[in-house]
């Protein structure tokens, strides 16, 4: 079997080659279909399952419990409050979390006893906290905020240090493929969108790029004399650049990921740690999700936006010319040896 050094070693002398670039078409119908139903997911769900934070509510926090049994709480606070819909979930071994919407002063100290007695602990050991909606709307205000910010700077940034509109077009295109995809994923898991699933959604966008910036950089390398170049075309070079740097995306995407996914199947599912979930899924599913948008759209794309430069169309007419009186000149040196033979 081929090592996986000898396999990348092939990628970036060109032995070995995948037309990421040729079929563009694909990836964008692929990827166009995925964030159209990232989009429809949330809508068809009824939206995002939103945590405390950004809807408000009232929150019960019942620790050393005896049993994590989530109809316990759920039976203990509709018993006091008819009609309401509590979300109930493990957040550590022996500690339980209750949430509902906003609850009046006589019934949160009737829902407090009612889970004290529920789980056999004492009083102590079962807090309550409210968060209004004024506040939950200033932490969704400010997630909005942080996110427009953030794509702002980022096509500003990346315009700036490739010194082309276009390759900050393609990076930008590719990040909102991560976004809606993240997203979308995000919300058909029913996971709660909480303030530290913000901060992995932000952070996996800041993967994304440092990604894109990697791979962008080869391609100015590989293209900085394409159009005085009758070896490759400009879309030919860009493809050898994702090829070339394949390896190296697959192995940092390996290196972020395998953490990522400790966190998540080994501490949130396993040992019970419910309060990483939000953050490990996000970096687990954007971390993923960003390394195909580098390989399959930001790249594929950029070489889509400037193929057809007037300048390009000619370059690619004369290595295709070149090609073509390489093959005459071979054949003509076969049917020479034919003859002689």
């Amino acid at each position: 079997m081929t090592s996986f050094a000898t396999f990348g070693n092939e990628l970036y002398t060109g032995k070995r080659s995948y037309n990421f670039v040729g079929r563009r078409k694909i990836w964008f119908s692929i990827a166009a279909v995925v964030v159209i139903l990232s989009i429809l997911m949330p809508i068809i769900r009824g939206g995002f399952n939103l945590g405390i934070d950004f809807r408000g509510g009232s929150e019960f926090t019942v620790s050393n419990v005896q049993h994590t049994d989530a109809g316990i709480g759920e039976r203990a606070v509709t018993d006091i409050v008819p009609g309401t819909v509590p979300r109930v979930a493990n957040i550590a071994g022996n500690t339980m979390r209750i949430q509902t919407d906003k609850l009046t002063d006589d019934e949160t100290i009737k829902v407090k006893a009612a889970l004290i007695k529920a789980y056999g602990v004492n009083e102590d050991h079962v807090t309550s906290t409210f968060v209004g909606p004024t506040w939950g709307a200033d932490v969704t205000k400010q997630a909005v905020l942080g996110l427009i910010v953030f794509v702002l700077l980022a096509t500003l940034l990346m315009a700036l240090y490739f010194r082309t509109w276009r390759m900050s077009v393609a990076a930008i295109i590719g990040l909102l493929v991560v976004m809606f995809t993240t997203a979308g994923l995000y919300s058909a898991s029913d996971f709660e969108v909480t303030p530290s699933a913000i901060i992995g959604f932000l952070t996996i966008l800041s993967y994304s790029l440092y990604d894109t910036v990697v791979v962008f950089d080869k391609i100015r390398e590989n293209t900085s004399d394409v159009e005085s170049s009758t070896r490759r075309t400009f879309a030919e070079e860009v493809n050898l650049a994702v090829n070339q740097t394949l390896v190296r995306s697959i192995n940092t995407m390996m290196v972020a990921v395998l953490p990522v996914a400790s966190v998540l199947f080994i501490g949130a599912f396993l040992l019970g740690a419910g309060t990483l979930r939000d953050l490990s899924l996000a970096l687990f599913i954007g971390i993923i999700v960003s390394t195909f948008s580098t390989v399959f759209i930001a790249a594929p794309m950029y070489a889509w936006l400037r193929m057809h430069e007037p300048s390009l169309v000619k370059q690619a007419k004369r290595v295709s010319q070149r090609r073509a009186a390489e093959k005459a000149a071979q054949t003509e040196r076969d049917n020479s040896s034919a003859v002689t033979a």
